[in-house]
């Protein structure tokens, strides 16, 4: 993985990830072909190659495989505050800029990691979507557009709704056991752009590479 250098986004892409100018970037990382969009907001996250996002997306603390879609206004693990307090404000864990103390209370901040988001491979989130704390969603899935997802989604699943439902896989389970199998994710570039047009005929690819 590599670390994400704060860039001007331009096309083509390349090797080195590529992030718009107005977003903000804390602790985070991307592989190889991946693009960071307008107005995004990485804590902690890591971003595997050839995955992209659009605008105003937010994720925190969460490990995304490759070649995963992300439209705009997506949010991504939206942190929790303590609601076991007296107040939810985030004064009681951010002291120090309302000048309560001279630290801030750093175990909120380490709960908050410990809850990360996993997304496989080959995922497609549509806009508006939200992904709450804690959940996996397996590769290939599609999030509906404006779903929330509070429940681990298998493989190759279409969820829409609210909260986030299963309504039918995109293949049979013998197609996605291939898929799975093959795990053309996986590829080295060479061998995906040898293989680049047959992507296209689901049951032709998994013929000859399952």
């Amino acid at each position: 993985m590599k670390h994400i250098h704060q860039t001007h986004s331009s096309m083509p892409l390349s090797y080195e990830p590529a992030v718009h100018a107005s977003s903000h970037i804390l602790n985070s990382y991307a592989d190889e072909w991946t693009s960071i969009g307008p107005n995004n907001n990485l804590i902690d996250s890591r971003i595997g190659a050839y995955t992209y996002t659009m605008d105003d997306v937010t994720i925190n603390y969460a490990e995304v495989g490759k070649f995963t879609s992300i439209a705009s206004h997506v949010c991504i693990n939206p942190v929790d505050h303590p609601m076991d307090r007296v107040t939810q404000h985030h004064m009681t864990y951010r002291c120090v800029a309302f000048g309560f103390a001279a630290t801030d209370d750093a175990d909120i901040f380490e709960w908050r990691k410990g809850n990360r988001v996993t997304i496989g491979h080959d995922v497609w989130i549509g806009h508006g979507a939200i992904v709450m704390k804690g959940v996996h969603i397996g590769t290939g899935a599609v999030v509906g557009s404006g779903a929330i997802v509070t429940k681990d989604i298998e493989p190759y699943t279409i969820v829409v709704g609210v909260p986030a439902r299963p309504i039918k896989k995109r293949f049979s389970q013998d197609i996605i056991d291939a898929l799975l199998q093959i795990a053309w994710w996986d590829w080295p570039r060479d061998l995906l752009e040898e293989r680049f047009f047959e992507l296209n005929d689901v049951a032709g690819f998994v013929k000859k590479y399952g």
